[in-house]
């Protein structure tokens, strides 16, 4: 038997039931003047990687994991690729929480009691994260996104299930938001395959009717996800949803990014105010807490200011190997 081709170290987390695997080791530095040109780089040169660390039978088609890299922006601290079945994302709000979790409770930054401060450079801008820390270990941290707004209002989208009412925001990355009883569905496990069917077929419906990309950033462009919300009212708001992104990945948390996406619409609406809540539930019942805190605009358009708050979990520490006589090389996926 040949020796080992490939090694690669992780730290894993769940942030409210969605994966997240940290490269701890096993990968160069990647290079970069900007967390774009080092996403480029990734994309370009660590892709096997990704693939290992996220395919059958190390991963499976809904693992979610990040490379760490050097910060880019003066004052930051960490920067961080994103990585899925499909590729590389521009953001991720659970694995932000994630991240500035494992930071502080590995040792990577000093942190101190009861808050600490601390931020990250992600591909769609540098977020301020805040986390409760109590005994070395973090119960709680929220992030500021970057600007959230609405692209697209009400456009009617030919589908299987009939024309469909889509909003299509940027959160971070772009997300069509649908109410998921107008398509007959709920927000349930037992509606999975569907949903999985039908946010494929949205995000190709809505890709090739409208051009869609950040006014300021080109390379932030198309519908990354779909997300299939029911509206439970109350006060303070509560939603539940599921967000169907990349190839047909499941997200089990509330979607952090998406959260922000949807916290744009839903100020928008007038249903949201600057600093109410919303209580915002995944289709496995965890939650973020999140809220509008101010208003901008980007590109002379309506912007809102968010922030999203969760928790994140510790789950492993793991050696992943990759054989050279492994025929199954970087593993596949099923669906």
């Amino acid at each position: 038997m040949d020796g080992p081709h490939r090694v690669v170290t992780t730290v894993d987390y769940h942030t409210a039931g969605e994966p997240f695997r940290i490269v701890t080791g096993g990968v160069d530095p990647i290079p970069g003047a900007t967390i774009l040109e080092k996403r480029r780089h990734a994309q370009e040169h660590l892709d096997d990687v990704r693939a290992l660390l996220v395919n059958e039978p190390r991963g499976h088609a809904d693992m979610y994991g990040c490379f760490v890299t050097d910060p880019v922006a003066e004052g930051s601290d960490l920067g961080v690729l994103f990585f899925h079945n499909a590729g590389f994302s521009t953001a991720c709000g659970h694995g932000t929480i994630a991240l500035a979790t494992y930071a502080i409770e590995h040792g990577v930054l000093p942190a101190s009691a009861p808050e600490a401060e601390l931020t990250i450079d992600v591909p769609s801008g540098t977020l301020p994260v805040t986390a409760s820390v109590h005994n070395g270990r973090v119960e709680r941290a929220r992030f500021r996104n970057v600007p959230s707004f609405v692209q697209l209002e009400r456009i009617a989208v030919p589908t299987s299930r009939g024309d469909l009412t889509v909003d299509v925001a940027f959160g971070g990355a772009f997300y069509a938001s649908v109410d998921a009883r107008s398509a007959g569905l709920d927000v349930e496990p037992s509606h999975l395959p569907s949903l999985i069917e039908l946010g494929r077929e949205l995000k190709h419906a809505v890709e090739s009717q409208h051009e869609i990309a950040h006014p300021q950033e080109p390379e932030l462009r198309d519908v990354y996800g779909v997300i299939f919300f029911a509206d439970e009212g109350g006060q303070p708001l509560v939603q539940r949803n599921v967000t169907v992104f990349a190839d047909g990945e499941v997200d089990r948390s509330p979607c952090g990014s998406g959260t922000s996406a949807r916290l744009a619409i839903l100020h928008r609406q007038g249903r949201l105010g600057t600093g109410d809540l919303l209580l915002h539930r995944s289709i496995v019942g965890t939650e973020f807490e999140a809220r509008v805190v101010d208003e901008t605009t980007v590109a002379d358009r309506p912007a809102v200011v968010t922030e999203v708050a969760g928790s994140a979990h510790l789950t492993g520490r793991h050696e992943f190997v990759l054989l050279a006589d492994d025929p199954l090389g970087t593993g596949f996926l099923l669906r």
